[in-house]
């Protein structure tokens, strides 16, 4: 009985790791699809709060969702607009940067030199390359505006997906076999989810302009495009900000020099930790709920099978994974390894550390 019990478990292992397998596969090669219903959802959550105060003002379902529908066609089309324009500009302008670059890079050598430090020619040109940072910028902006050319059907489904959002939570009640339960485990999960996209929205957007603002007053070229930028990744935790900062920090560099690209680096910093370190934990009252490791791996995973949409999204989408495996007890596990580093007074009391979470 045993043999057959070890058989059997490993067998299933193998099964689950072979479905795990189909199902990347799938999501890979549904890419496309998955993209734009992906920010179809991210743009109908955050449509959801102005639709319900609509309803809420006694306006009629139909023409709230066309208010919010209508407002998302014109941050849309002006976000386009940017991107299309920025990309432009930023793509001819690289030659400039680069050949400035170089100047400073001469210089740069020249005083080593005097110091008695050598560095080759072969070492600038092989190993310090600008626009490696800038053909990255280039590419993020450009898987964006990829996005954006499929506005009319995301659009679409945003709207279908607002229209139903006032008539979901009658068709969950009328599920047989315990609905009472059933919503309000989804409300629970729904009201979690809606919260922090919320206000990590209101963080990433206040971090944007913050930032655009502080680049125009230092000079930098392209403040609104390193805004929008430091907005769109400031939804990838820890590692977001960082590589929102390098493009604009390397230009800075390149038109003013070692101070002024100090400066900006400066304002990054603080604007980061006081937003991110400082207002975000208040306002969100504990933690992503992930530990930095799952963090910096569904960054990693969900950027590699989507693309940026999918670095943008890795933590919403990881947290509606562990909040739909923390619901069941035979998956609950994998929430608790998901889950934030735990001290060993934690582990006493695993009871409480979960109630806390929830």
């Amino acid at each position: 009985m045993s043999e057959q019990g070890e058989s059997y478990r490993g067998m299933r292992v193998l099964v689950i790791m072979a479905a795990l397998a189909v199902i990347i596969w799938g999501i890979y090669q549904a890419q496309v699809i998955l993209v734009w219903l992906l920010v179809s959802v991210f743009l109908a959550v955050i449509g959801t709060p102005p639709l319900l105060w609509l309803e809420r003002k006694r306006v009629p379902s139909a023409i709230a969702v066309l208010l919010v529908v209508g407002a998302l066609v014109g941050i849309l089309l002006i976000v386009g607009a940017l991107v299309g324009t920025s990309i432009n500009s930023f793509s001819s302008a690289l030659p400039l940067y680069r050949a400035r670059l170089q100047e400073h890079f001469i210089s740069l050598k020249e005083f080593l030199q005097k110091k008695e430090i050598e560095i080759p020619d072969e070492f600038l040109l092989s190993h310090v390359n600008p626009s490696a940072f800038m053909n990255l910028t280039a590419s993020l902006l450009t898987g964006l505006s990829s996005v954006l050319s499929n506005i009319v059907l995301i659009l679409l489904t945003v709207t279908f997906i607002l229209l139903e959002s006032s008539s979901f939570p009658i068709k969950l009640r009328a599920i047989p076999g315990g609905p009472r339960m059933t919503f309000a485990q989804f409300s629970t999960f729904v009201d979690s989810m809606r919260r922090y996209m919320a206000i990590q929205t209101a963080v990433s957007l206040t971090t944007g302009i913050l930032i655009g603002i502080w680049l125009a007053i230092l000079g930098v070229d392209f403040p609104i495009l390193w805004g929008l930028l430091a907005f769109l990744l400031n939804y990838i935790p820890n590692l977001g900000s960082i590589i929102a900062a390098i493009p604009a920090v390397l230009l800075a560099f390149i038109q003013f020099g070692i101070g002024r690209a100090a400066l900006a680096a400066t304002g990054y910093i603080a604007i980061n930790f006081i937003l991110g370190n400082v207002i975000q934990p208040k306002l969100m009252g504990r933690g992503l709920g992930l530990s930095t490791l799952v963090v910096f791996l569904s960054l990693m995973f969900w950027g590699s099978l989507l693309g940026l949409v999918g670095m943008i999204l890795s933590i919403p989408i990881t947290m509606t994974i562990k909040m739909a495996l923390q619901r069941n007890e035979s998956t609950k596990w994998i929430a608790v390894l998901l889950g934030p580093e735990q001290s060993p007074e934690d582990i006493t009391t695993p009871q409480t550390t979960s109630d806390k979470q929830e």
